[in-house]
């Protein structure tokens, strides 16, 4: 069946060009011990602070026993320490260590070194496009 040419629409093509991008700078880490799902549970500790296990998980968009696991594999690495709900005897917080502070440091850094090394192979022209373009990304993640 021959392939038919068609013109991709705008959202389609930021759409790709979005998640291929993110889906790099996922890739741009420290350890590979570390799964992407507990990097990215490591940066919302990071972005939002402590928090219960099942309201991680409802950021997540995983359910409570998967994180559960997520939570403990990273207790075990020591990223994270978990600590008694202040009014809820049932439930913890958790909370991102030292040692897991440095750790989501070191993705950010590796990330922004990785980005930064593309953007240097760009023309000044390209970077202040981007620039504008961030701009409106950001606006449009905000709504």
């Amino acid at each position: 069946m021959p392939v038919v040419e068609r013109e991709t629409s705008l959202a389609s093509r930021l759409r790709v060009s979005v998640v291929r991008l993110n889906r790099r700078l996922r890739a741009q880490r420290t350890s590979q011990d570390v799964s992407l799902t507990q990097v990215s549970a490591l940066s919302t500790l990071h972005k939002c602070g402590p928090m219960s296990p099942g309201k991680l998980a409802v950021r997540e968009g995983v359910q409570p026993p998967s994180m559960t696991r997520v939570i403990a594999a990273l207790e075990d690495l020591g990223y994270v320490d978990r600590s008694p709900h202040p009014t809820d005897g049932r439930q913890s917080i958790v909370e991102l260590s030292p040692t897991g502070l440095e750790y989501v440091q070191a993705v950010i850094s590796a990330r922004e070194v990785w980005l930064e090394q593309q953007l240097e192979a760009l023309s000044e022209e390209e970077r202040e496009t981007l620039s504008h373009a961030a701009e409106i990304i950001e606006r449009m993640a905000e709504q």
